[in-house]
């Protein structure tokens, strides 16, 4: 597969809003988890998604689209740690004070799924951040390897730690604060 990686931006929405679809990508999440924690379930699915659109609009874009052709595939969440308050709550608190940029959460469209997806928007999710001037990059990924459930919606250890993440916390044992550092990458991404 070829994939074309671009950042969310206002013309892109109808796309973003098909990729999700009716149910919202995950349960009409809309990607607002992390933004405002379980009040997503409390409102309805279209106040969420008027709110992702919103974060659309104004900009700066708030995530990655992958594209298979001209059909969108994948969408990754990126933007400043500081968009993210949710992350502050437990098991995520940071571990330190450096303004990290955020990888916190994904959706692959079905029949993409396990096809290099998820890593290509990791990849291209590090050269926006290091463009942008983030310092770091930090996601927040399943172990599958210390538990049979998982949440694929955060990717996987395994993907992270291939693509030079390294943990730097873990306060819950399948769910480890991956980094990746740009000035302790040695100029990689």
């Amino acid at each position: 597969m070829d994939l074309a990686i671009r950042p969310v931006t206002p013309d892109l929405w109808p796309v973003l809003e098909d990729l999700f679809g009716k149910s919202g990508a995950s349960n009409g999440c809309w990607c607002m988890y992390w933004r405002i924690g379980s009040l997503y379930r409390q409102r309805p699915r279209e106040e969420n998604k008027k709110a992702l659109r919103q974060l659309v609009k104004r900009g700066p874009p708030p995530g990655l689209l992958a594209f298979d052709g001209d059909t969108a595939v994948g969408w990754c969440q990126l933007t400043s740690r500081d968009d993210l308050p949710w992350l502050d709550r437990g098991q995520f608190a940071r571990v330190d004070d450096m303004p990290v940029w955020a990888i916190s959460c994904f959706y692959i469209r079905r029949g993409h799924r396990k096809r290099g997806v998820t890593g290509a928007l990791i990849e291209a999710a590090l050269k926006a951040a290091k463009t942008a001037g983030a310092p770091a990059v930090e996601a927040y990924p399943w172990d599958a390897s210390k538990s049979v459930q998982s949440d694929p919606f955060t990717g996987f250890l395994s993907t992270f730690e291939r693509l030079g993440f390294r943990e730097i916390a873990r306060r819950r044992p399948a769910r480890p604060v991956m980094r990746y550092d740009f000035a302790s990458a040695g100029g990689r991404t």
